[in-house]
């Protein structure tokens, strides 16, 4: 029992204290670094089978296991991406080793190379991983805290009715059809872009958008106005699935914001930090100035909560105005007299 050499690399074999016998390469030529990592796998071995020490798990086995339980997640190949770029980082640690000024140190980094906002992103996966592993897991008694940045809240961005005119007159055929039905419908980029035939029902006038494309996991049924209708039978007969394409092999249009769409914007006169989805603020704001209560927009645009459609209530102050005329004249029982200056 100790340490054997096979190859180029030292193993070690020992009984653990409940009697499993342990084999296991230590990764290591060397062979007084072999025997010391022998030694502290004992260590361990000992502390967790006889006194109970919880192992300690890597942060890659963590991110693994998280992986797995939520591969469901609209969002799971955006989680990949984040990991990945966090793997340079903690792929080489221990769980007990992602310290606070480790994950500080991570989000400094982020925020520097994109935004606070984006470094956010990846702050709350390293949280959300953090927290399983203690709490689901039972991997970690203690976690530290992850201290997210603030983000200033930005003002809702959306066109004017010019504004869309003139961008929709710049725009190339295919993104313009879609611009107008996300204007006209307030949906998703995404929503648009994969709209399929069998998703519209011209009769009814209506579309609908299924629960696993949705944003918020619940189907949308989506009221087409005219202007909608007017895109759709423009696109009528050019794809027999899709209703959005484009070039030759007529495919889906995966990506709005394109060179063509920053150059519709400078033709336009529109900032060129407009986004596509200000298209659908746009929309909701529209809505609001002209009249739509809150609690119609938000099952309109398809939103989870009522606080989603919040952002748009100031828009739309015209109610609040017999309540605001209620304190006229209790502090001014007279107008002041102008006194001359002479």
């Amino acid at each position: 029992m100790g340490v054997n050499k096979r190859g180029d690399v030292w193993w070690v074999e020992f009984t653990a204290p409940n009697g499993q016998r342990i084999r296991q390469s230590s990764g290591i030529t060397d062979r007084a670094l072999a025997e010391e990592y022998a030694d502290r796998l004992k260590v361990r071995y000992w502390e967790e089978q006889r006194l109970g020490v919880k192992p300690d798990r890597s942060w890659q086995e963590a991110a693994v296991r998280w992986l797995k339980e939520t591969r469901h997640k609209r969002s799971h190949d955006k989680d990949i991406a984040k990991l990945r770029w966090l793997d340079r980082y903690l792929g080489h640690l221990m769980l007990s080793q992602v310290t606070r000024d480790v994950v500080d140190a991570i989000g400094e980094r982020r925020a520097k190379e994109t935004s606070p906002a984006n470094a956010n992103r990846y702050l709350a996966l390293i949280r959300s991983i953090l927290r399983r592993a203690k709490d689901d897991w039972e991997w970690m008694d203690h976690i530290p805290k992850v201290q997210l940045y603030r983000e200033p809240r930005k003002r809702v961005r959306f066109l004017s009715p010019d504004e869309a005119r003139r961008l929709l007159a710049v725009l190339p055929e295919h993104l313009r059809d879609m611009a107008q039905l996300a204007l006209a419908t307030g949906l998703r980029q995404r929503n648009v872009s994969f709209l399929r035939w069998e998703q519209v029902d011209m009769v009814r006038r209506v579309a609908w958008i299924h629960p696993d494309e949705a944003k918020a996991g619940r189907a949308i049924g989506v009221p087409l106005n005219e202007d909608a209708l007017d895109v759709l039978r423009r696109r009528m007969g050019r794809h027999g699935d899709y209703v959005f394409t484009y070039g030759r092999r007529k495919r889906p249009v995966k990506q709005c914001s394109t060179k063509a769409w920053k150059r519709a914007l400078e033709r336009a006169g529109i900032e060129p930090t407009f986004r596509w989805h200000d298209l659908r603020h746009t929309w909701a704001s529209w809505h609001v100035q002209n009249g739509t209560p809150l609690r119609e927009l938000m099952e309109l645009g398809g939103w989870a909560s009522y606080e989603m459609v919040l952002r748009y209530a100031h828009l739309a102050a015209d109610h609040l105005r017999d309540a605001a005329c209620r304190i006229d004249g209790t502090f001014l029982t007279h107008k002041p007299k102008l006194q001359l200056v002479k």
